[in-house]
């Protein structure tokens, strides 16, 4: 391969594409990454970002706040700009024609402006949606059901009436007959609004085609009087549920693996969060830090999360249209904190209870944690600096690019032959901090290389379960979930030689 070109060909540039690249680019390594649209996607699309993703925008150092409501195309628009920071920017009109690897590469042809190109790659990352090309060459199956009761016309629209408050997302009429949702999008102007149109008496196919048909149906629906302005995007909706039977083949993978239903608003969430799992395990594996076994990892850890959300979301939605509630109360587990694979072969906790039962998409328990969870936040945390201290919170220590090392102790002392051990790591890699309780005083910092907190409120002790006297340590990989919970430095060391190489 030659050297110059980047070991990275992503393959689609939606949220999920995006944050592949984005976590590849922090972790130091260059990519490519192409779509074959001309222009980029117009349209909301799935509005719905949940907590855990939001978490993942901010190990991403994604700068602009990301409001829960957002729909895919101003999400789009966000995490290109900070794309571009890292001198890298979508190629559009570029599409994947085919490719063939081997054991040292792929080899990709590709089709920019009617000319073909042939380019050399070490990895190749598919995030190009239902129809993609990566899986289909790397032959993975895409099992599920395409539900023919469950299709309605999507799409944005510029109206204006006076009883609409945009406040509110407003429904109007019942989902076995007529239905209409529409959600105040101030991405598309101040008068736009994402539409969702059940319609059972009309050919929904038909009704995609007519702008004209549209607007008479949502004004016959609405018990108030409007003024359209114009549809800006609009396409037929019908749900596949669906999902890859693995994630990757060889130097091959596959971000976003499932098509959701539109219960849940799992999908896009569900894709950023394979891309993050892949990408710091790829960055590893290309710097040479880390076996290429560690790939293997990522379908071992996303699968069954991937499987348990598909079955849950399903069964959400046979309610809904049982009920014939299409926006039945959000259940918390929808939230994505309790996403865990507590089942990894590469997690350890030196004080888990073996034998219990696992859920990978499970509903967060804050009375418990093991290796394997999402790492919990805290707030107002004093960091301590020669003399001088700043507020912090754990999350603000997290980073796609390197393992975090917290040492919950009640001295400073006490944790110095852990972080001793940690001294024959790279701190490019490996970076650790200790975190005092509230009751620890005159704490001096003897060297720069220290991290030391002090949980002033009490916040961090009890999100991770300890109790001032004790010593425990949770190793916190790139992608903010707990690798390790363990004793000490024997137990950090044995967690770290299943991830590094020659440690």
């Amino acid at each position: 391969m030659n050297p110059t070109r980047p070991p990275v060909l992503v393959v689609g540039a939606g949220p999920a594409g995006l944050v592949a690249a984005l976590t590849l680019l922090q972790n130091g390594i260059p990519v490519r990454i192409i779509d074959k649209e001309h222009n980029h996607r117009m349209g909301q699309r799935g509005p719905g970002i949940w907590p855990r993703s939001l978490e993942l925008f901010n190990f991403l150092d994604v700068p602009e706040h990301v409001p829960k409501l957002m729909g895919q195309q101003l999400l789009d628009v966000i995490l290109r700009r900070h794309l571009e920071k890292y001198s890298c920017s979508v190629e559009m009109d570029t599409e994947l024609r085919s490719f063939e690897q081997s054991d040292e590469g792929v080899i990709a042809v590709l089709a920019k402006n009617g000319t073909l190109e042939t380019f050399d790659t070490k990895w190749m990352i598919g995030a190009d949606g239902a129809k993609s090309v990566v899986r289909k060459q790397l032959v993975l199956t895409f099992l599920g059901d395409t539900r023919d009761d469950i299709r309605m016309v999507m799409g944005d629209i510029r109206l204006h009436s006076v009883g609409l408050d945009r406040t509110y997302m407003h429904r109007f009429g019942n989902v076995t007959g007529r239905g209409l949702t529409l959600r105040p999008t101030d991405e598309i102007g101040d008068d736009g609004w994402q539409f969702l149109l059940s319609v059972a008496d009309v050919d929904l196919t038909k009704l995609a085609q007519s702008e004209e048909l549209i607007m008479e149906i949502i004004a016959s629906l609405l018990p108030m009087a409007v003024t359209f302005n114009k549809i800006v995007w609009v396409s037929e909706y019908r749900a596949n549920i669906r999902m890859v039977n693995k994630l990757s083949e060889g130097r091959g993978f596959v971000v976003g693996g499932i098509i959701q239903s539109p219960a849940g608003g799992q999908g896009l969430n569900s894709g950023i969060q394979d891309a993050f799992n892949l990408g710091w395990k790829l960055a590893l594996v290309e710097k040479g830090l880390a076996d290429k076994s560690l790939l293997e990892t990522y379908n071992a850890e996303r699968l069954p999360v991937i499987s348990e959300m598909l079955e849950r979301t399903t069964t959400i939605v046979n309610q809904a249209i049982k009920t014939e509630n299409m926006f039945p109360p959000r259940s918390t587990i929808l939230f994505m904190l309790g996403i865990n694979c507590r089942f990894s072969n590469i997690v350890l906790d030196e004080f888990a209870i073996p034998g219990k039962p696992i859920n990978a998409y499970g509903i967060p328990d804050e009375g418990h944690l093991e290796a394997g969870d999402r790492a919990p936040d805290a707030p107002n945390i004093l960091q301590l600096w020669h003399g001088e201290s700043d507020v912090k919170t754990l999350f603000s220590l997290y980073r796609p690019s390197y393992h975090t090392v917290l040492v919950f102790a009640p001295s400073l002392g006490g944790a110095k032959p852990i972080l001793g051990a940690l001294e024959a790591y790279d701190k490019s890699v490996v970076r650790s901090a200790v975190v005092l309780p509230s009751s620890a005083t005159g704490v001096t910092v003897a060297s720069a290389t220290d991290l030391v907190l002090v949980d002033q409120e009490g916040h961090a002790y009890s999100a991770y379960l300890m109790e001032a006297g004790q010593t425990k340590v949770f190793v916190i990989r790139p992608d903010g979930v707990i690798g390790a919970i363990v004793h000490g430095a024997e137990g950090v060391k044995k967690y770290l030689s299943g991830i590094f190489l020659g440690v």
